[in-house]
């Protein structure tokens, strides 16, 4: 079995307020993922310096730090202190992060937001 270093983008899903989703409000996220797509806890760790995050508005950055997995194996988009409290993915441990597929985030608030697997292209 195979894991890549792959650039992944979300882009947000429909919700109350985006009827139609969103494509300008989203994440792009740099991780290792195995050969059906999954995170790879292992090829994340031992790539870490690698490992990006990037929460973008309109196509500006707002915010960006680093994936990483935390208490409970917890996957945590870590930001920078400067620019924004963390966000943690649901279940992304067992999420595929193939083309069309949906993944949920929740932000610090605790709101949790779906996104569609825009791209997952390997680097």
């Amino acid at each position: 079995m195979t894991s890549t270093l792959t650039h992944i983008r979300l882009e947000l899903a429909r919700e109350p307020g985006a009827p139609a989703g969103n494509p300008q409000y989203g994440w792009d996220i740099v991780a290792v993922l195995d050969a059906d797509g999954r995170l790879d806890a292992a090829g994340c760790r031992a790539e870490a310096e690698r490992l990006h995050v990037r929460r973008f508005e309109d196509n500006q950055t707002i915010a960006t730090g680093t994936l990483r997995q935390g208490p409970g194996g917890k996957w945590l988009l870590d930001l920078e202190p400067e620019d924004a409290p963390d966000a943690t993915g649901f279940r992304f441990g067992e999420e595929r992060f193939v083309a069309g597929e949906y993944v949920s985030l929740t932000d610090a608030d605790g709101d949790s937001h779906t996104y569609v697997v825009a791209k997952a292209a390997p680097l």
